[in-house]
Parts: structure tokens; sequence; C-alpha cells
């Protein structure tokens, strides 16, 4: 995945906020609910804390998360260095922070194009923990997107997290993957998808939150079609000049490495259906690659029909 060495990024769309929490702890979260794996809060075992995650943080409809320990009142640190390090996609092609400005810059330059009257969200940068919308939440949950306020939340570590502790490759797209389908979650929420969601079961091959998930990773296809000819909002060209098959290949590995079995394999030694809440590692990759294939959100539509 390249950028246009020349094109500006907006960093108006970040809140860096990395620095301003504290220490977090142990848990499992991640895309929508699957992150850093630890000693769950609450004594929750690993399938039950993600599901507490996924009802309590990521796809609620603005009630409070629980999740034990000390919340430091947020600051605003860093924002200037993140103004002056990330100025152009030549920035994007070098550090990691300046990849996801230009990353969420072409993926609402894309989704503005779909939706009428787009309501862009912010991506906030933590570390440690912070204050949501939805309740505190600290670095271990891994990236999510709060619907109370409208936020995509990600602690970048978490990147490292993805290769290490579920064997993912890695690299530039899988990085682009990510936060794709997270504001697959915002789109659903204009839409109102996820509040009507929020009323089907929670867990579970066929339940609503699995469906949530794979539309989420459908929609972050359909961006990855279109990436590389959405033309940036300022420049009227394209931000990303290219995507590889190696990048969809990327993209792919890491949409796997998530899939409920791969970690319930992984973390508890077995397989349990019943209790997924993201679908399995081949459903992910078969719906980002309908996505993909088709460019189309109208295929999207994990909710009609089997999986």
């Amino acid at each position: 995945m390249e950028f246009d060495d020349q094109a500006p990024l907006d960093v108006s769309q970040i809140d860096d906020e990395r620095g301003a929490g504290g220490g977090g702890l142990g848990g499992l979260g991640g895309l929508g609910g699957l992150g850093r794996m630890g000693v769950g809060g609450g004594g929750l075992g690993v399938v039950g804390l993600v599901i507490y995650l996924l009802v309590t943080v990521l796809s609620n409809g603005g009630g409070s998360s629980s999740l034990s320990g000390q919340v430091t009142p947020n600051q605003q640190v860093g924002a200037g260095n993140l103004a002056s390090d990330c100025r152009t996609g030549a920035d994007a092609n070098q550090r990691d922070d300046c990849r996801i400005v230009g990353v969420v810059n072409s993926v609402q330059d894309f989704w503005g194009t779909e939706i009428q009257n787009y309501q862009g969200a912010q991506t906030r940068f933590f570390t440690g923990q912070i204050t949501t919308g939805c309740g505190p939440a600290n670095a271990d949950v891994g990236p999510f997107y709060c619907s109370a306020d409208k936020l995509v939340y990600i602690d970048l570590g978490f990147f490292d997290e993805l290769r290490s502790r579920f064997g993912a490759k890695g690299g530039p797209f899988a990085q682009a993957y990510v936060i794709a389908h997270e504001y697959g979650h915002h789109v659903q929420d204009l839409t109102g998808t996820l509040a009507d969601a929020q009323h089907g079961a929670q867990q579970g091959e066929n339940s609503d939150s699995v469906r949530l998930e794979l539309q989420a990773d459908c929609y972050a296809g359909v961006w990855a079609h279109h990436a590389s000819t959405t033309p940036d909002a300022s420049t009227g060209r394209p931000l990303i000049t290219s995507i590889t098959d190696a990048d969809i290949t990327d993209g792919l590995d890491a949409a796997a490495a998530v899939g409920d079995d791969r970690i319930q394999q992984e973390f508890q030694g077995k397989v349990t259906p019943e209790t997924w809440t993201h679908g399995s590692a081949a459903q992910r990759q078969k719906w980002f690659r309908t996505g993909y294939e088709t460019g189309d959100p109208r295929k999207c539509d994990t909710f009609s029909g089997g999986l």
C-alpha cells in the first residue's frame, strides 16, 4: 500500500491523546472486541470477557462499560507532534501513526461519496486508560468504535499484538484493515444497523453480534476496492496510489487471525461456536473478500440468509 508522497494529510480527523492514561489491566479485546490477552477482569474467562467487552463497550448504544481500574482524566498529549510529523503521504509511507492518519482520511473520503450527508468520526489515539462515551476503557481492549461519542479508539501498540499474540503477518495493509473495519461500525451506526442489531442475540455463530462484525469486515473490503480511485477531498486525486495483491493477502491474514475459532483454539484449547461473537476465520475472510471483489456495500448484507 502506497500513499501519494505529495498529498497532504488531514490530522484534524485524529485526536492524539497518547500518554494521557495510566497502565491498563489484562483483558481480551480487539477488532470490535479482540485485542491483548491477559487476565480477565472480574474473574471472567477468555470467552466471557470477549462477550463482556462486546456488549458493554464495542457495540453498545451508549451503555457504560464497567472495566475495573482507575481512569485518568483525558489530556491533550502529543497532538502538536502529530501535526508536525504527519504532513504528507510521504510521512504515511514511513510512520505507523501517519499511516493511520492517511487511512482514516481515505476511508472517510470514500464513505463520504457513498452516504448522503455522511457525518465523519474522529479517531482517538491513546495509551494506558481513557474515558469514553461508552465508559472507561484501557489499551488492552484493542481498537473499538463507541457509538455514544462517535469515536474510533486505538492504542497503536495493538499492531504489535496482532503479530505477536495472534500470529498475523502484519504489514501496512493489515493496519489499514483494522481501521477500515472500525469505520465499518461507524457506517452501521449511521445507517441504524448497529442500534437494530443490539436487540438480537449477542453470541452464537448466527448471532447479531457475529453478523455485525462480518458486515464491518465486508465494508472494509469495499473501501479497499475503491481506495486507489477515491479522490482526496483536498487534492481531487487518490491519497492512496496502489494496493497490491500482497496487501490484500495481508488483510485476509489479519482477518483470519482474529476469527473466533482461531482465538478459542489457541487460548482455551477447543472451539465453541455457541459463544462466538465475531465469526470464524473463514467467515471473516469470506466477507472481506466479498466487499473487496464487488466494491458494493449492498453485497454486505450479512443479516439475510446464511453466513
